[in-house]
């Protein structure tokens, strides 16, 4: 996955505002599972939303980061216990993908 700028990412953020969290990472952390759903999620959403496990104190933004790494994906930020994850998806009809600026 490329890197997105700076740009790109608020634009991001934009659109993710009025998104519910799609997918929840619990206490045990990221699972096989977990991530398969993911995949599947960013394959027919291109942006989801996902849940942080509470604990995790201020290493979010890196979780965030090892999230989107593990799924193959882009992290557009971390705000409180949610993470923004990117990816553009080949089998999305092309009307209802995200055209980055």
């Amino acid at each position: 996955m490329q890197e997105l700028t700076g740009k790109q990412k608020s634009f991001l953020r934009g659109l993710g505002q009025r998104l519910s969290p799609l997918a929840t990472v619990g206490k045990a952390g990221l699972s096989e599972e977990t991530a398969a759903n993911l995949r599947r999620l960013l394959e027919a959403h291109e942006l989801v939303k996902v849940q942080l496990p509470g604990e995790l104190g201020g290493g979010r933004t890196e979780y965030g980061q090892t999230l989107a790494a593990a799924v193959g994906a882009a992290c557009a930020g971390v705000v409180g216990r949610m993470a923004l994850l990117y990816r553009p998806s080949e089998t999305l009809h092309p009307a209802r993908r995200l055209t980055l600026p």
